[in-house]
Parts: C-alpha cells; structure tokens; sequence
C-alpha cells in the first residue's frame, strides 16, 4: 500500500478550490480541545485589556472589567474569547513584552478558572504567547503572521496550540492586487509554520482588514473573499468597527456595529467560519440569518 503525501502547508490551487468552506472541519487546539468550523460560523469576541484600543480603550483595562465583559460575551454567544494586552491601531503606543503579559495573563487565569470558553491570546510575541498557554489559552492570533517574531510558529507547535496567522500590508512593499498580496504573504507565514511543526490542522487564516488597506481594498478584499479558499484553510474575518466601514457609513467607531453585522453575513455566505467582533449579540443574530441560508445551500447540494 502506497502512503498518500500530506499536502504542504502552502498548497493552493490557481481558480476555483475543491476546498469547501461549510464542510465540518475540526480545528484543534491546546489543552485537548477543539472546534468544529464550516458548518457554522463561530464568534470570536475581543476582549482589549488596554487603555488605547481604537473603539473600546479603557473599559477594561482591569482584571475585572475584562472578565466580566468576556462572560457577558459568552452569554451573547461567542465561542472564542480573544484577550489583546496591546493596541494593533497604527498610532498605538508600543508595550513592553512585561506590561502586555501583566496585563493579559491575570485575565487568562481567571476565565480559565470561571469559564469553559476557548481563550485566545493576541499577541505577536512568542514569550507572551508561551506564558498564555500554559495559563489555560487555546490559541495564538498573531497579527503579524509569524513574520515579525517568527519564534511563535515554535510556541505553537510544542504546545499544541491552535494557530490564526494574520495578513498585514504594513512596514513592506504590497503587491497591487489584493489577492495576489495576501497568497504572497500568507505563504511565507505557512512556510514559518511548516519549518517550526505546526500542523495544518491546527491553522486558521485571517486576511486582516484594515491592516495597511484603503477603503478601496478593503471592499474589493471583500468583494473576492471566496479566492482566498484556494489556500485550503479556514479564513477569519475581523472587520469589526474598521475605518473603511466608517467611511462607507459616515459613521464613528461606536456606531459602526450593525454595518460590521452586514459584513458578518457577507462574509459568512463567502465562506468564513470565524468572526472577531466587539459587539457580539448584533453578530450572532447576523451570522444565525447567514448560517440558515447555508443549511439551504448545504441541502440543496445534497445527493
């Protein structure tokens, strides 16, 4: 019997991909678990320790501030909490590797303690992230792809947890068309992943609205979301109060929740799985509409 070779991390078909978007998919994470993605679209609320954040800085810049804002997100609905101890605004104030991990592994801690959520940490830095995981965290979202402190693809691998590898046009020379940027960067990031262990199971790609992208490329990233399945993994959508949305509507950060839930349900009929959002109730009701029309979807393709 002839072993099958398992496909690089950086395979990808040109056009259409045999890869299904809806098909159930386990994403596996630290600590033994899981998550089912495809069939329903999953909510990743944000959850900022920080007094600078762009929409929400300063309103739960405390253990307990942050805390009860995560369990009051899990009671809206949201499956995955996302704990950031760093602003990833272009003007934000950098903070030492010290004060993030301060900042953030107190709150880890104790949602470990008080809830069955599955946390994630945000954070590019490989010690933040090693300490995280081994205080209860699942999964690492590293907005910089592995790119800037390549180290995490190792954290990753040695302990098993899940892994979101972010696109971002800042600090480099961006390809002019939009796809064409994020298969020239994520690949990179999956060759980092690939040379640390990291298996592909445990990856999720998030193609970074917002980051180093006009108003223009936002939408057109919007508009061609469905190329970007011919990497084969699943895709993260975090477009929650961006400045592109605010444009569009007129709109200020704080307003800007029901135009993020019209892009919950865009998104999800394009094949996202997961959806990083501040206000999770106005998301979940979004993405339920949304993922009832791909059970009509998924029905009507049945045999």
């Amino acid at each position: 019997m002839i072993e099958q070779q398992r496909p690089s991390l950086t395979d990808h078909e040109p056009g259409p991909s045999r890869f299904d978007p809806f098909s159930a998919l386990e994403w596996r994470l630290a600590h033994g678990r899981s998550l089912i993605l495809g069939p329903r679209g999953h909510l990743m609320a944000i959850i900022n320790v920080t007094p600078d954040s762009f929409s929400d800085g300063g309103r739960h810049d405390s253990v307990e501030k942050a805390v009860e804002h995560a369990l009051q997100c899990v009671r809206e609905g949201a499956t995955i909490l996302d704990i950031g101890g760093e602003s990833t605004r272009p003007d934000a104030e950098q903070v030492s590797a010290a004060e993030e991990q301060d900042r953030v592994l107190p709150v880890i801690e104790a949602l470990t303690r008080l809830e069955n959520a599955i946390i994630s940490i945000d954070t590019y830095r490989a010690s933040t992230a090693r300490l995280a995981v081994a205080a209860g965290a699942h999964l690492i979202n590293d907005v910089h792809g592995l790119q800037r402190e390549p180290e995490i693809a190792a954290v990753a691998a040695a302990s098993g947890a899940g892994l979101c590898i972010m696109h971002t046009g800042r600090d480099r020379e961006k390809h002019p068309d939009v796809i064409a940027d994020q298969f020239l960067f994520l690949e990179r990031s999956l060759r980092i992943a690939e040379a640390a262990g990291v298996e592909r199971e445990r990856i999720v790609l998030d193609p970074g609205f917002g980051f180093a992208k006009d108003v223009a490329e936002n939408i057109e990233l919007m508009n061609r979301f469905d190329e970007l399945h011919a990497l084969r993994l699943p895709v993260l959508a975090g477009t929650s109060r961006k400045r592109f949305l605010g444009a569009v509507t007129d709109r200020d950060a704080d307003r800007r929740d029901p135009a993020t839930a019209a892009t919950t349900a865009i998104l999800r009929l394009a094949g996202a799985a997961v959806f990083r959002v501040h206000d999770v109730a106005i998301n979940r009701d979004a993405l339920a509409v949304a993922d009832a029309m791909v059970d009509v979807r998924t029905k009507g393709m049945e045999p």
